[in-house]
């Protein structure tokens, strides 16, 4: 039982470190554009769903990289 949750806990941690560097890599990506200025600042309501998708996107391509 102990395995099963610490592999849980070790994966889980993967996938929210891959996760961040893909947003990171995505802020980098875009130079022109400060995707948390345009979010937070500007209230970019368009900008906020491109990240929350493509975050879920991300997420879900982990997930299945993980289980597959």
């Amino acid at each position: 039982m102990k395995q099963y949750i610490l592999s849980s806990l070790i994966y889980s941690g993967i996938g929210i470190l891959i996760l961040l560097v893909a947003f990171v890599l995505m802020e980098i990506l875009t130079p022109k554009h400060n995707l948390r200025k345009e979010i937070m600042e500007n209230k970019n309501v368009a900008v906020a769903l491109f990240a929350g998708f493509f975050m879920i996107a991300i997420s879900i391509i982990i997930a299945s990289a993980i289980h597959g």
